[in-house]
């Protein structure tokens, strides 16, 4: 069979847009995945999404300017769609960051190979939990269902709509919300017990506050943590089950 080299610039296009969108998710295209498992799932998510439909060797070309526009509006519409994604994973990182900034986790800041960036012990946990969580929630499902709706609703080589600044902006202030009030029952606890401690050396001055509240401190973080994980369980379904429509959201669609 005869590819001709408009089918193949079709392909190119929407490779373009794939991998745009997937190096934005840290389980499908984080630091830690090879640039040859990126790239090979990029084609094979390519071949299934875009219908191979042959095209006649005779087919009009698109010039090298226009192709070259073209490859850039794709890498737009890719970084923006896997924006959304990335917000989401942003949200849960400053919920993480928030808890161990008050707990004492992040005095001893440590490489977060995941996000690609340094992060505490307590973030680190959360991220991972949040991350387990996406896989079992089927967030992963969702956010190719995205993809493939990218395609569906804005066709490769079509011009995009606009640059949505204000839905933007809503999203990703929704999100560093939602991140913040993450954290609110370990920032809320952790702040009552400095509350507590700091009584307490008025108080009793011959106490050690500053010894007694590190671990006091830490031992109160991962145990309100784990008491409100129940609580947290529906803000993560919302977050990974509305991924598709943050997406398209973001692409003016």
């Amino acid at each position: 069979m005869t590819v001709s080299l408009a089918q193949a610039q079709i392909f190119f296009l929407a490779l373009t847009r794939i991998l745009a969108l997937i190096i934005q998710v840290p389980v499908l295209g984080g630091r830690m995945v090879p640039d040859t498992i990126k790239i090979g799932l990029g084609f094979l998510l390519t071949i299934v999404i875009i219908p191979w439909q042959p095209l006649p060797a005779e087919a009009a070309v698109i010039p090298t300017l226009a192709f070259a526009i073209a490859i850039g509006r794709e890498l737009l519409i890719g970084t923006l769609a896997g924006f959304a994604a990335a917000l989401i994973f942003a949200a849960l990182e400053i919920a993480g960051n928030l808890m161990g900034l008050g707990s004492g986790f992040a005095a001893g800041q440590i490489l977060n190979p995941t996000l690609g960036g340094t992060g505490s012990s307590l973030d680190q946990i959360f991220v991972m939990m949040a991350i387990l969580l996406f896989l079992i929630m089927d967030g992963h499902h969702a956010f190719l269902i995205g993809i493939q709706r990218t395609f569906t609703l804005l066709p490769v080589n079509n011009p995009l709509p606009g640059l949505p600044v204000e839905r933007l902006l809503t999203i990703t202030s929704g999100l560093i919300t939602a991140g913040v009030q993450m954290s609110l029952p370990v920032v809320g606890t952790l702040l009552l017990t400095d509350v507590t401690l700091g009584l307490l050396a008025r108080v009793a001055p011959q106490v050690q506050v500053f010894f007694l509240g590190i671990p006091l401190k830490v031992g109160i973080g991962l145990l309100v943590l784990a008491l409100t994980l129940t609580i947290l369980f529906p803000t993560f379904t919302e977050l990974f089950g509305s991924i598709t429509t943050r997406m398209l959201a973001l692409i003016g669609v």
